[in-house]
This record gives structure tokens, C-alpha cells and sequence, in this order.
């Protein structure tokens, strides 16, 4: 009886062990959620998105007139106006009660029309005086400090980006970082984006692994996807690699991944690389329908 007990008790030992061991190495594969908030009226405020703790980056969508000669003007659908009165300076609050969670807040840029032909230090210092660390009498979300600028271009230019991207990069000094993150689209190189990203300049890529049928998710087919995901996490000196995807079927044309693929299928093969950093959902406004983040979260 004792040599059965010592055994067992040996056994205990080394399933606990075992326990252990997995428990660190999921943990250390934790990633985190990213999302874009601010292009739907009917998504709540800001500040209840922060509330759901299901997000680590929060992406403020979005300021898509700038340069060329043009008056900067932030668009952030039905939640407010920038040219009235207060405009948008009240999100200043929620914005500060995201950053106090530790939820890293970011004003997400759309290429418009004339950033054909930017000047990258009249943009740069527009952004850090209105929505950095600067000073300026008209900033439009009020004095709150964002953490960085997001890089969500989808036209105009393949130039610049990168000169933009160096010239904010310069500011982050004084203890405090200025977080420079891209979302290009799938196909690699992305066509606008690309050469920007080859500067190693950019802390994180969330990936749009959605409306590009060549390198997205298809009914239950993950190889496609697979593949890009290799070339990105391969040949992008990025920090870290987010798998961007649709909250639902309703927030894209094609790209949906069901929550049970996404959570049996994808998650465990593209965990395996050191560069991923977990999930970018478009958008908050159709994360709030379908629940995807709640979904999801413990298995990211």
C-alpha cells in the first residue's frame, strides 16, 4: 500500500505540474481585442465600450479630411459635430475613463481626398498639437491625450505614410509613447501601406482579413487565410500581428468567421507565432448585435 501511495502521490505531483505548465503557456499566448468605435450613432458611448473590459484598443473612427491644402475635420457619424459649438470635446471624458482602465485610445486616419499629395510635417504636427500631447486652442476631442494614430488608408497615395509615420514616432518622449498602428488589407503587400510598414516604425498591424476574398476565411476554409497570415507574420517588422476581422456577416460584404471556427480552427494555428497580438473587430457598433468580443475574449 505505501509504494501505491508514493506512486500516486508522484502522479499527483506530475499532473500538477502539468497543470501548471499549461496554464503558463496559454497565458503567455494571451492576445488582446481591438476595435473601432465612432462610425454608428446607435453604438453607445465610448465610454460604455471601455465599460464591457473587452477591449484593449480602441480606435476613435475617424479623421478622413486632412492635408492638401483642406481643413481637418474629423467624422464621427451620429455621436457629434466637431463644427458645432462644443462639438466633440465632451468625448474627452470617456476618453480619459478608457485610458484609466489601461485601454489604449487612438484616432483612427482615412485617406481622403488630397492626401494624394500630404506634406507629412504639416499633418504630423496638426495631429500632435490637436489630438497628442501639444497645444492647441481647437482641439476636437477636447484636452484628453491620445495614445496614438491608427493608419487606415484604403486609397489616394502609397507615398508619405511612412515619412508621417517617423515624423510622429519623433514624440514619443518624456515617459510617454506615441503608438503608431496600421490597418492594411490583406493581400501582401498591402497597395497602400506597404512601403510604410517596411520601416519598422508601426507597433502593431491588425490585419483586414475581410472583403479580399484571395486571402480571407471561406465557408470552413482557413488555408487561404493561413497563407497570408504567414506572409505577414513572416516579412512585416511589426511588434505584434492582429487577425482583423468582421463583428458579424452585416459588417463586411465577405470574410465572417463563425465564432466556432474562428475559436476551434483559426486560433490555434495562428497562435503559434510570436508575433500575434489577438483580434481587431469592425466595429463596435456590430460587436454590440452579435456579442463576438464576450465570445471570444477568454480565448484570445
Amino acid at each position: 500500500m505505501a509504494s501505491i501511495s508514493a506512486a500516486s502521490s508522484q502522479s499527483l505531483l506530475a499532473l500538477f505540474f502539468i497543470i501548471i505548465m499549461s496554464t503558463m503557456a496559454s497565458s503567455s499566448e494571451a492576445g488582446n481585442i481591438a476595435t473601432y468605435w465612432g462610425q454608428n450613432g446607435n453604438e453607445g458611448t465610448l465610454a460604455e465600450a471601455c465599460e464591457t473590459g473587452n477591449y484593449e484598443f480602441m480606435m476613435i473612427a475617424f479623421l478622413p479630411t486632412y492635408g492638401g491644402n483642406q481643413t481637418p475635420e474629423i467624422n464621427l457619424a451620429g455621436h457629434c459635430v466637431p463644427s458645432n459649438n462644443n462639438g466633440c470635446s465632451g468625448l474627452s471624458s470617456d476618453i480619459e475613463s478608457c485610458q484609466a482602465k489601461g485601454i489604449k485610445v487612438l484616432l483612427s486616419l482615412r485617406a481622403g481626398p488630397g492626401s494624394e499629395a500630404i506634406n507629412a510635417t504639416e499633418v504630423a504636427t496638426y495631429l500632435w498639437n490637436n489630438f497628442l500631447g501639444g497645444q492647441s486652442s481647437s482641439r476636437p476631442l477636447g484636452p484628453a491625450v491620445l495614445d496614438g494614430i491608427d493608419f487606415d488608408i484604403e486609397g489616394g497615395s502609397n507615398q508619405y505614410w511612412g515619412d508621417l509615420a517617423r515624423l510622429l514616432k519623433s514624440y514619443s518622449k518624456g515617459g510617454r509613447k506615441v503608438y503608431i498602428v496600421a490597418a492594411p488589407q490583406c493581400p501582401f503587400p498591402d497597395a497602400w501601406l506597404g512601403n510604410a510598414l517596411r520601416t519598422g516604425l508601426f507597433d502593431n498591424a491588425w490585419i483586414q482579413f475581410y472583403n479580399n476574398p484571395p486571402c480571407q476565411y471561406s465557408s470552413g476554409d482557413i488555408s487561404s487565410l493561413e497563407g497570408a497570415w504567414k506572409l505577414w507574420t513572416s516579412n512585416v517588422p511589426v511588434n505584434k500581428v492582429f487577425l482583423g476581422l468582421p463583428a458579424s456577416p452585416e459588417a463586411a460584404g465577405s470574410g465572417f468567421i463563425p465564432i466556432l471556427d474562428l475559436i476551434s480552427k483559426l486560433l490555434p494555428t495562428i497562435k503559434t507565432s510570436p508575433k500575434y497580438g489577438g483580434v481587431m473587430l469592425w466595429s463596435r457598433y456590430y460587436d454590440i448585435q452579435t456579442r463576438y468580443s464576450s465570445s471570444i475574449k477568454t480565448h484570445v
